[in-house]
Order: structure tokens, then sequence, then C-alpha cells
């Protein structure tokens, strides 16, 4: 895709599931790729697979609702490899149970990574891009956070902020050069949604479900999306700002 040669992009949540696949393909296509994740283990794994193919990556270990841990590896990143051009928020995390059975403590930390994580890497990363003039930013919500979800009130809420966040900064930014989108994945065979369904009977009969319910009639694959992530951070995008793809297999259908 158009500009993503050399292009330098920090993504977050890279050390699987979606945030993999998104890497992955964003090293295919030549970009110098920084991976921040908790994870360290994953975010090495996926950053040696990307060195392997021929592609240039290096993985740090990051608390993304933590200021301090951003800005020191965005500064470890600038430093090795330049002004980053490209941000994809990815990272993400949930835990299904109805809202009244949850507690404060549960909000708190989903709060600190769904919303919190964003909120900090876009306050880190903005203040260069704006300075010198360009940027090109995707963030990874949900369709939860546009149609709700049952059992996930505080992620959908916090996925929903981000939504309506990215909008808000597509208009501030606007004359700056930099440009925000938000992809909204649908349910996807990843390793939250494993945690939520379970093993056995049971969970083969939610997978199911979700299948009939999907006009594709299958979930989400990780694969389906990391297309999606690399053009909005391509010059193909350039003329889109603020605008919400949903890639669900048909589950949700809106314009």
């Amino acid at each position: 895709m158009k500009g993503l040669k050399e292009r330098r992009v920090i993504l977050t949540g890279g050390a699987s599931g979606i945030g993999r696949a998104a890497a992955l393909r964003l090293g295919e296509e030549g970009c110098v790729v920084g991976i921040f994740d908790l994870n360290s283990d994953g975010a090495n794994e996926t950053a040696s697979q990307i060195n392997a193919a021929g592609g240039t990556a290096q993985a740090w270990r990051v608390d993304i609702s933590s200021q301090e841990d951003v800005q020191r590896a965005l500064d470890e990143y600038e430093a090795q490899f330049g002004p980053v051009e490209g941000l994809a928020n990815v990272a993400g995390w949930d835990a299904v149970a109805n809202f009244l059975d949850t507690d404060r403590a549960l909000w708190d930390k989903l709060v600190a990574i769904n919303l919190y994580g964003p909120l900090t890497m876009h306050h880190a990363v903005l203040k260069g891009m704006t300075a010198r003039g360009f940027g090109r930013v995707v963030n990874v919500s949900s369709d939860a956070g546009r149609v709700g979800s049952s059992g996930e009130a505080v992620y959908s809420a916090c996925k929903g902020g981000v939504i309506s966040f990215t909008k808000t900064l597509a208009r501030e930014m606007a004359r700056k050069g930099v440009t925000l989108n938000v992809l909204c994945p649908g349910p996807t065979d990843t390793p939250i949604l494993q945690s939520f369904v379970g093993s056995g009977e049971t969970g083969n009969k939610i997978v199911e479900g979700l299948k009939r319910a999907i006009p594709l009639k299958r979930l989400g694959q990780p694969e389906d999306y990391a297309g999606m992530v690399a053009f909005l951070l391509s010059d193909e995008a350039a003329y889109m700002t603020g605008q919400v793809i949903s890639i669900s297999g048909g589950l949700t259908m809106h314009g």
C-alpha cells in the first residue's frame, strides 16, 4: 500500500490475536514496527517473526495505562528509529459478567486498559505528529462499543468512548495533518474470546451460536483485520478521518 514502506509505526497489543496479525502485516508492508505490550514474551515473538521475514521490528514491555512506561518506550523507539508516523492502538482486555455482578476493581482494570491506555498513547504520540504536521492513527474499538454486548457493559462503555474520542480528535487534528479512524471488529477467534466461552460442550455451543448469528457463518480471524489496519495507516486513506469501519461478517451493518 502507498506510503507504508519504511513508515515508522507503533502498535499496541502485538503479542497475540489481532495485534499480532496487524503487526505482521505492517512488517510485510515494510513498516518499522515498534510493539508495545505488557506480554513481553509474546511481543518479542511477534517482533522476531517480522525480523525473520526480512522486516524491521522491536518490542517493548509497556503498561499502556502508565504515562511513564509509554513515554520511556516512545523515547527509546524514536532514538533508535526516528519520529513516529503511525499509531495503531490494538491492545484490549475483557472479562464477561453481568454488570450487577461486577465490582469497582474490575471496572478500574477494564477502564485502565481499554480507555486510559489509548488516551495515554495518543497524548504521548500525537504531540510529535502535530509538531511535524503528519500522522496516521487507527484505533481498534469493537462493535460492542457501537451496539452494546450483553455481559460486556464496562468494556462496551470504554470502546464507545474510544469511538467518540477518535471522532473528536479527528476534528481537532485535521488541520495539523493527522488523520484518525476506527476499526470495529465483531466476534473474533482470539485468546480473549476463548477465555469467555471456555472449553468443552458449553464452549462449543456458544461458538456455534455465534456462527449462526453471523451472516458469513464463521467467527472472524485475526488476519481478517490486518489489511484494514494497514490501509488506514497508509496514504491510500489520506482523505479519510473520523470514520468508523465495522468488520463483523455482516453481524452488524450500518451506513
